[in-house]
């Protein structure tokens, strides 16, 4: 950036820092990504916008980016829990190796065919931008407020965090095909291979755990460490990240690895060093995505634009979408949910992180590869990226939002205490503390109860739980729980939930995906049809009429390794998963014929 003044460097990069999150903020109303506004509130500071800021150093850019990359990495394995893994870990790996494989292949044939590259070009093209992006994934799965089927949000979740191996291994390895072809062997690629993935999952594992066990340790001596917390744990990451990377395995694999090590470890990080790393973590994203938009100059885009847009919409429409639903085949996703994931290929900063290895290897057509990337990245953010609400609502993924506490707080390492305000329709409002059917890990602490006083005034009380009597709504109740329990908590709370004191309700008109009654998971399958005069359906064997089986029981028969919004139509009637609790079916929805 010249001889500027390293002041006038900070002000600047400070401003765009600032201008960035304000316009992000302003943004969200209307469905913009927020990192979206990053790149181009860096475009607009380049050389070629009103900042007329000149940065090309590309050698920077691939530091700053894989820095960032390790940061956004390893905090996104710390958010995720073990039991994602045991919903969606085979999918997952599946898309994070064929599936990438193959968007790679069919975005290279579309890429020969628009810009007249050879094969070795073209599939190097492919394989800068065929994984999903962990940073915009995270981010925008959070930022939009959709809540997911656990199979579905699990799957994208895995895939975007260890699909970068993958597409950094291709990326390499065709770079060696352009600048070395004779030096490419079978065996050279088995060995990288091997190397990258074995060595990456080894090294994140191993050092994984004895991060978490340094922390866990650190945290027992007290003093100022619980400050320090979020910055030992970013440092240990970052270090294993360029370990891995210097020994010639997958960085990113043993960051993302390491991260979801520490965060299971013993009930995690405290809630005070995870609020820290989001802040590091969202850092790391914007500044990340300001520079990215300062390396490009659009003059250079403009003559690509309109075959790079073609081959994006090819990436979006074509290339994800079978790639997705040929690798998911063995594993039998419903169609909705495939068509879910094929729309959420989110691309973000990899794809152009990666288009920088080809600059600085000097693969002739390394400038076209970056501006290429940086189009269908700048599409993906803006067609994609806000459309997700959209998405998830065309496809029928998305489920209803959860009550959200009025507080939360962790409290101590494998609980959070949270409070409830209790409204019209609640379950527990009419029921005692003590009657009602708290889940496991749910222990209810107080009750914050306003009562008027005889002078008519009115005066707030912490009242037992146990000696609090029957709930009203108004009440607010304090809960123990622990961190695997959270969403379970949450759903005693649901207005459309049964409770063993009344009737089955009817599912509230904000909550049509759930039919039109919300029935107790243990109910007879036979009672509920002879309440409504219906048939028994076909498709149900008579040994469920003569045991008398229960929702749940008929649910999980015919759909293995049921979650929450799973569908099961029987003849005319259509049951589907309200809540699971411990690998039952707790509640489900139930849809009467022609409704």
């Amino acid at each position: 950036m010249g001889t500027l003044d390293p002041n006038l460097i900070l002000l600047i990069g400070a401003l765009l820092l600032a201008a960035g999150i304000v316009l992000g903020g302003l943004s969200s109303r209307f469905g913009v990504p927020f990192l979206l506004v990053f790149l181009v509130v860096g475009m607009l500071a380049g050389e070629d916008g009103p900042g007329g800021i000149a940065f090309n150093d590309f050698s920077v850019a691939l530091l700053v980016g894989n820095l960032a990359l390790g940061v956004i990495l390893f905090d996104g394995g710390l958010r995720t829990q073990y039991r994602t893994f045991r919903v969606a870990l085979a999918p997952s790996l599946a898309l994070a190796t064929l599936g990438v494989a193959l968007t790679a292949g069919i975005v290279a044939a579309a890429a020969k065919l628009l810009f007249g590259f050879g094969w070795p070009v073209a599939l190097l093209l492919g394989a800068i931008v065929a994984s999903t992006d962990a940073a915009a994934v995270f981010s925008l799965l959070k930022g939009s407020g959709v809540r997911l089927n656990d199979r579905v949000a699990s799957t994208l979740e895995i895939e975007s965090g260890v699909n970068d191996p993958m597409a950094v291994f291709l990326t390499l390895m065709l770079i060696e095909w352009v600048m070395r072809p004779a030096e490419l062997t079978g065996w050279a690629l088995a060995g990288a291979l091997t190397k990258q993935f074995g060595l990456g999952t080894l090294m994140g594992l191993v050092l994984g755990f004895a991060l978490a066990g340094l922390l866990a340790r650190m945290r027992k001596l007290g003093g100022n460490f619980e400050g320090l917390q979020a910055i030992l744990a970013t440092a240990g990451g970052v270090s294993l990240f360029a370990l891995t990377n210097l020994w010639g395995g997958s960085g990113f694999l043993a960051v993302y690895l390491a991260g979801l090590v520490v965060g299971n470890w013993k009930g995690g990080m405290s809630e005070d060093a995870m609020r820290a790393l989001d802040g590091l973590a969202w850092l790391a994203q914007s500044g990340m995505f300001l520079m990215l938009g300062l390396l490009v100059t659009p003059r250079e885009v403009w003559p690509l634009l309109l075959p790079a847009a073609a081959l994006a919409g090819v990436l979006m429409l074509v290339a994800r979408p079978l790639g997705v639903w040929l690798t998911l085949l063995p594993f039998r996703f419903p169609l909705r949910e495939v068509g879910f994931m094929s729309w959420m290929g989110l691309r973000g900063a990899v794809p152009i992180v990666l288009a920088i290895f080809p600059l600085m290897a000097g693969v002739p057509e390394a400038r076209t590869l970056f501006n290429i990337a940086f189009v269908l990245v700048l599409a993906s953010l803006l067609i994609q990226g806000a459309s997700v609400r959209l998405a998830a609502r065309v496809t029928a993924v998305g489920l209803p939002p959860l009550p959200e506490p009025t507080r939360q707080a962790r409290w101590g390492r494998a609980s959070h205490m949270m409070e409830f305000r209790l409204a019209e329709g609640m379950p527990p409002v009419g029921t005692t503390a003590q009657d009602y059917d708290w889940p496991r890990g749910v222990q209810a602490l107080a009750v914050r109860r306003v009562e008027h006083l005889s002078t008519g005034g009115s005066a707030l009380r912490w009242i037992d739980a146990q000696e609090a009597g029957a709930l009203a709504v108004g009440d607010a109740i304090v809960l123990l729980v622990a961190n695997d329990a959270l969403e379970a908590a949450a759903h005693c709370f649901d207005p459309a939930a049964p409770s063993p004191k009344r009737a089955p309700v009817a599912a509230p008109a904000a909550q049509p995906v759930f039919g039109d009654f919300v029935l107790d998971g243990d109910v007879a399958l036979v009672d509920v049809l002879e309440l409504y005069g219906l048939p028994l359906p076909d498709a149900l064997p008579d040994s469920a009429l003569k045991e008398r089986a229960s929702l749940d029981a008929v649910i999980r028969s015919r759909v293995p390794r049921a979650v929450e919004g799973d569908v099961l139509r029987l003849g005319g009637i259509t049951l589907t998963v309200r809540e699971m609790r411990e690998g039952r079916v707790l509640r489900v929805g139930f849809k009467l014929p022609n409704r």
